[in-house]
């Protein structure tokens, strides 16, 4: 079993290429046995969603990906009718819809006779499922991933609620729909904006946070295995100091990985100051955070 305990769930993320903690992997294990939805927050690129992948990879289970941004709602996340393809239908169907109301002796008889038909107009070929109602009706168990839930507005975190609640949806036209399998639900949360009491209350928490240099070390040679461990040494100990500074935006492990990739491209040994001066543009993102890392560049590839 991926996640009988503890120490075979870290192995299992550990195999899926996640470099997992205790901390993260004692959360996973909980979150697996009690089916409830895992809340991740922390700085952008710490791997927050790369949990989600990873866990999907070690369960063998399809993702099922909702990406929040401002203005979401309902008929994004969950569903909406194809009305064009009614329409289309309806048209096709025209000489039977004719069929259907003749020889009705009022409009209210033909309106009777279309209504008891509705189930035709009204059915599963027109409903365009979103991933919401693509995790609940899934025939096989998924990992469901609501990534940056904290860029979604409030009303659309209660909507939510309902759904973490029950795992079902009412489709007014076609009733109640149930999980058939209760999905592994990751959240992700970049600190935009707080959420709600509500939605902690229904998820364990999770707080990924930038790695200690050994662990993002060997995250680095992992992902980029032909990367000498010296030079990887070097360009960890060079962005924890770059992190120290006062940045506008603080690389993350995305930016490690960016940097060190970018560096065996240009078949870089070591590192010195004009290496780091000539690939900023790969750890910055801002203007003045490159200009604060020139300024202070000799102290960044400062090496024992």
């Amino acid at each position: 079993m991926p996640f009988s305990d503890v120490e075979a769930t870290r192995q299992t993320l550990e195999a899926a290429g996640y470099a997992c903690s205790p901390e993260i992997a004692t959360v996973v294990f909980l979150a697996a046995v009690a089916g409830k939805p895992v809340l991740v927050e922390g700085p952008a690129g710490v791997g927050k969603t790369e949990l989600a992948k990873a866990v999907a990879r070690g369960l063998g289970r399809e993702l099922i990906r909702l990406q929040c941004y401002e203005g979401l709602d309902e008929t994004k996340a969950l569903y909406e009718w194809e009305y064009a393809k009614q329409l289309l239908y309806t048209q096709i169907a025209r000489e039977k819809i004719s069929d259907a109301v003749s020889g009705a002796a009022s409009l209210g008889e033909a309106m009777e006779r279309i209504a008891a038909e509705e189930d035709a107009f009204f059915s599963e070929r027109f409903l365009l499922a979103r991933p919401l109602l693509k995790a609940i009706r899934s025939p096989a168990p998924v990992v469901l991933l609501i990534d940056e839930v904290d860029k979604s507005d409030p009303e659309f975190e209660a909507f939510l609620l309902e759904v973490l609640s029950d795992f079902q949806v009412t489709i007014p036209e076609l009733g109640t729909r149930k999980a058939l399998h209760v999905p592994f639900v990751v959240l992700t949360s970049n600190n935009y904006r707080d959420m709600s009491d509500a939605l902690k209350r229904r998820c364990l928490h999770l707080y990924i946070d930038y790695p200690d240099a050994e662990t993002e070390r060997g995250i680095v040679c992992r992902r980029i295995p032909g990367l000498s461990r010296r030079l990887a040494e070097q360009l960890v100990a060079a962005m924890g100091r770059i992190r120290a500074l006062d940045l506008k935006k603080t690389p993350s492990i995305s930016e490690t990985l960016d940097w060190a990739q970018a560096l065996l491209s240009l078949q870089v040994d070591s590192l010195s100051r004009e290496v780091v001066l000539s690939t900023l543009n790969v750890i910055c993102k801002y203007r003045q955070d490159a200009q604060r890392v020139r300024q202070e560049v000799e102290r960044v590839v400062k090496f024992p």
